[in-house]
């Protein structure tokens, strides 16, 4: 795996350890029926998801606001390391066919599980093309977001 590194002008990165094994992490992000219960912060759902775990397969989220409007979002596969590193985008869809959006900004998410102890090093990435689409993602809340996901992700995990 190519080892990719952080342009602070252009990614915003969130890196926690928590006290789940790295392989029931990379089960929560690889399973659609896990994914679904911890991705979108609360009280936002996920209430669809398909994965096809392999460059250039699908990685398609649909995420429901907490007035019922949905949020469909198709990506690709760009790299798994088994257990340690997944790579997606929402730049491109299956096959790496480039996508046409009227709305919001592309981004390319790397994550990153780690062993650590008895636990998990976690970062997640989210890589953009300027600094004006780092900045939105920033202020719709990516860390905030991405810290509650990842909150969920852990009680889902340690619940199972």
């Amino acid at each position: 795996m190519t080892v990719y590194t952080v342009n602070p002008e252009l990614d915003l990165v969130l890196e926690r350890r928590v006290d789940v094994a790295p392989e029931l992490v990379w089960r929560a992000w690889t399973t659609p029926e896990l994914l679904m219960q911890w991705f979108s912060p609360k009280p936002w759902s996920t209430v669809a998801c398909e994965i096809d775990l392999r460059p250039g397969g699908r990685f398609d989220t649909t995420m429901r606001s907490p007035e019922g409007q949905e949020f469909p979002s198709s990506g690709c596969i760009l790299a798994v390391d088994e257990g340690s590193t997944l790579v997606f985008t929402s730049a491109l869809g299956p096959g790496f066919r480039p996508l046409v959006t009227e709305d919001g900004f592309p981004f390319t998410a790397v994550v990153r599980i780690e062993p650590d102890g008895a636990g998990t090093k976690y970062t997640a990435i989210a890589i953009h093309a300027d600094a004006s689409a780092k900045k939105s993602h920033e202020e719709m809340g990516f860390h905030e977001g991405w810290g509650a996901a990842l909150d969920q992700l852990v009680d889902v995990v340690k619940a199972r």
